[in-house]
Formats: structure tokens, C-alpha cells, sequence
């Protein structure tokens, strides 16, 4: 199934079109998230643990995530061949591996997705089995990479065992048959939609994800189609996984709600962000929309609770397109880029992405695989970029300013005694920055390049230029 972030996109931007930019794709207008309360986490038996917990796992400011589908990612389509490019993935400048679902795939009602789940504490043999996963988590610690499991807790597979063995765990209808989930008049039938009232069935679930930690060593989740389940779960299960001591985890909700935050949450995703995007770059909306974003997405969040910002990823690169294909080749994509790492928030990198791959990898992510290597100088901005946002705690964790323009996303971001500044050409046209009274006449070094630029009144840049300043 094609999941549900499609449906989210489109509200969004169904919103930012009509300029209701400081909802996001939210109905309602932000607030503050409701105090949660919930039950103490249940303590259960829990497995031998697998290897020494990884002591890299960064402050959830400072990641830089890297999403693989294992389908498309390798020639082998399974771990080993994940495992074989962990050093070409590190090259990139990203310090989190994030690995779609490796639970096996529900047959009855499927259609081959992997977000249908037919047993939560099972390897997919199609990648290989806890061995296989077990190798891959270790090579990636090795090489300072943390490791994040796709988590599916809204539905499962129909031929998931808890169907016959516990079939009160599941919504029905008045004929007391199962349900599937539904979302805007689209019902998917290939699942089960989950009872989140079964207090029996939310402790299993919580077993089950705390048990990942031990058998195969993850650092962290990312919790798909978060929004649809109830926020005293979600911090149940965060309290549970907290409770594991001897991890640090990262727990990314794929949604969009403020009380994700209160539920325990590090990360929630930015799908306003990739509207805004996509409204600038194919619209011809001002660059101004981003600077409205940083605050809704962030309402609810405190100390460094973040926003996972992305130009593409496993769902609109399939129904999109490629962000060569939709930004304005390689150089509209990278443009895009800039502004998704550096103005606020957690970068996120699909698989391909930094290949500059413009074939789209479609649903169930079987027909393409990526091509590596195709386009160098794509990997090389990308390798640039991140270095310099790893080098420097204000554009990791700097206050933004904004001084946008029509044409150009501009802002600055100051930590402590180090100051910013970014500028962003959003048009396929050369275009000229007239310099604010407190940046012009300024001497900055260049972070990509190294070099020293002093600046002017004005700033000529180029057709998706961009310039990348500290001092």
C-alpha cells in the first residue's frame, strides 16, 4: 500500500496554496499540546542483550538521517547489500541510518508492502535474517552510524497471527468483522486496523519494539502514520523505551502533530516543509513561505525537540517524482536542498538523492534500482554541505532570522559567538539580493569553499545559486 503521507502532502498543500501557511496541515489553529498522562510503563521480560550498546548516537540536534529502502538501494535488495555501501553512505556526511520496515510481509489481502506487517519481532527473509541484520548494525556502528527501525503501529498484515489469536486487538465493524484503516474516502484494504482501547494489545506492541533494541542493538525508531493513534500510547511506549538505560534512542513520530512532542517524541516530520517546497519551486510561491514554517512546524516543541526536513523521500519519490524532476534538475534540487538542511531542523537524505537520481523509485520498490555513481558532482555538493553544517553549531543549532525575499531564501542563524548567513536563489534566473542594513558592508568566510567574501550592498546570484557564509 502507498501509506498515508500522500494524503497528508495534498492537505498541505491544499493549505499553503490558499496561505494558511501558519497552520501547516493542521485544521486547527496551533496550540499548546495538552498535558499527557499516562500509566507507568508495564515492565515485561525482555531478551539477552545483542552487543554493546552504541555510545555515537548523536544529540538529536546534531543528526543528519540517511533512509534506505532496501528494495531499490541494492542489487541484492537485502542487508548484505546495504552493509557492502556503508562506506559510501558515510562519505555523505550523514551520522543516522534509518532502515524502512524489515518485519516480513503480510501475503493475505497484500499487495507487497512493506508497512503491512505480519509478525513484529521477525526478520523479512526477503533481506536476510537477524544474522544478516545483526552484521549491518554492527558495520554501521563501527563506522559512527546509529540505526533506526521503521516501526508500523497502525495496522497489520491480515495474516498476522494476532488476527486468529487475538482478534479483540482489532477495530470491527457492526458485523463484527475486521476493519481496514481509512483516510479521506480511501480505505486500505491489504491491512487490519489496530483497537488502541486494548491495553493487552498496546503492552505487546511496546514488548515488541523494546525487544528490537536487545536482539539486534537499534538506536531508535521511526514511528510510521504517528498522528492516528492515541498520544497516552505514544507516550507510553516512549516512557517503555526510555526506560531502557543502557540506549540512547532517537524516536522520529512520521507526523505532524504538536502533541507528538509531549508524547515523548525527538523528532516530528516536516510534511508542511516539503509542501513549502514544493509550493515555491513548482508554484512560483515566495521564499518567504519557508520563514512562516519554522514556526508552525515547531509549535509544542521544546529545548531541542526538532522537525526531520526532506526533499524527498519513499512515498513522494514514487508519486512526485525525483527532486531533479520536480525542483529544476540537479541544481533546483540541490537549491531545495540547502534550505530543507540549514533553515531549521534535521536534513533527512533518501536513498539515490545524492546519486542526483531523476528515475523515480516506485510502489512496492521492486522495479528500480539506484544507480550509484551516475552523477559525482551531485555527491560531491552534498559531501560539501553537510561538512560544512557538521563544522558549524550555528547552522546545526543556530536561532534562524529571516531576511527572504520574493526570489531569494535568506536568514541568518547565530550560536553563541558564531553567526551564519545563507542565501538561496528559489528561481531558474539569475537574480540579484539587495543586502539588509545589518549584513551589507560584512566580511564573512566562505563554509563550502573556505574562502573569504566580503560583501557589499547587493549579492548576484546565479539561477538556484546559493551562498553559504560564517564568521
Amino acid at each position: 500500500m502507498m501509506s498515508f503521507r500522500r494524503i497528508l502532502f495534498n492537505n498541505c498543500l491544499a493549505l499553503l496554496a490558499a496561505g494558511s501557511l501558519l497552520t501547516g496541515c493542521k485544521a486547527d489553529v496551533p496550540k499548546p499540546p495538552p498535558v499527557v498522562v499516562t500509566p507507568p510503563p508495564t515492565p515485561d521480560a525482555t531478551p539477552p542483550q545483542y552487543g554493546t550498546p552504541f555510545a555515537g548516537v548523536p544529540d538529536r540536534a546534531d543528526a543528519v538521517m540517511y533512509q534506505v529502502n532496501m528494495r531499490a538501494f541494492s542489487q541484492t535488495a537485502n542487508f548484505a547489500g546495504v552493509t557492502a555501501r556503508l562506506d559510501s553512505i558515510k562519505d555523505v556526511g550523514v551520522n543516522v541510518l534509518y532502515l524502512m520496515p524489515i518485519y516480513p510481509v503480510g501475503q493475505l489481502r497484500g499487495v507487497n508492502s512493506p508497512y503491512a506487517v505480519r509478525d513484529y519481532r521477525a526478520v523479512n527473509p526477503e533481506f536476510g535474517n537477524l544474522a544478516d541484520l545483526r552484521t549491518l548494525v554492527d558495520a554501521a556502528h563501527a563506522r559512527g552510524l546509529t540505526v533506526m527501525l521503521d516501526w508500523v503501529a497502525n495496522h497489520t498484515a491480515f495474516d498476522h497471527s494476532w488476527i486468529t489469536e487475538h482478534p479483540d486487538w482489532y477495530q470491527k465493524n457492526a458485523a463484527g468483522a475486521i476493519i481496514s484503516p481509512s483516510n479521506n474516502g480511501i480505505t486500505y484494504n491489504d491491512v487490519a486496523q489496530l483497537n488502541f482501547d486494548s491495553r493487552p494489545m498496546r503492552l505487546e506492541m511496546i514488548s515488541a519494539m523494546k525487544s528490537w533494541v536487545y536482539t539486534a542493538n537499534v538506536d531508535g525508531f521511526r514511528f510510521d502514520y504517528s498522528d492516528f493513534q492515541p498520544n497516552d500510547f505514544w507516550k507510553q511506549a516512549t516512557d517503555t523505551l526510555r526506560s531502557i538505560k543502557t540506549h540512547k534512542l532517537l524516536l522520529l513520530a512520521e507526523g505532524t502533530r504538536a502533541s507528538n512532542f509531549a508524547s515523548g517524541f525527538d523528532y516530528n516530520f516536516g510534511f508542511g516543509f516539503y509542501g513549502g517546497i514544493y509550493n515555491v519551486y513548482r508554484n512560483g510561491a515566495p521564499a518567504s513561505t519557508f520563514d512562516a514554517l519554522n514556526t508552525s512546524e515547531y509549535v509544542g516543541a521544546t529545548g531541542t525537540q526538532q522537525v526531520v526536513r526532506y526533499t524527498t523521500n519513499h512515498d513522494v519519490n514514487g508519486s512526485d517524482g525525483t527532486p531533479p524532476a520536480l525542483f529544476g534538475g540537479k541544481a533546483g534540487a540541490m537549491s531545495a536542498f540547502v534550505i530543507a538542511a540549514l533553515y531549521k531542523g534535521v536534513p533527512m537524505v533518501y536513498n539515490g538523492q545524492e546519486a542526483g537520481m531523476t528515475t523515480a523509485i516506485p510502489f512496492p520498490f521492486t522495479s528500480v534500482k539506484v544507480q550509484w555513481g551516475a552523477n559525482p558532482d551531485v555527491k560531491r555538493a552534498y559531501q560539501q554541505l553537510l561538512a560544512a553544517r557538521a563544522a558549524s553549531p550555528a547552522l546545526r543549532r543556530g536561532t534562524p532570522t529571516p531576511y527572504s525575499t520574493t526570489s531569494v531564501c535568506a536568514f541568518t542563524k547565530t550560536a553563541g559567538t558564531e553567526q551564519a548567513l545563507v542565501l538561496v536563489n528559489v528561481r531558474n534566473a539569475g537574480t540579484v539580493y539587495t543586502l539588509p542594513a545589518a549584513l551589507a558592508n560584512s566580511t564573512w568566510t566562505n563554509a563550502l569553499q573556505g574562502n573569504t567574501v566580503s560583501l557589499g550592498t547587493e549579492v548576484v546570484l546565479p539561477a538556484y545559486g546559493y551562498l553559504v557564509l560564517r564568521k
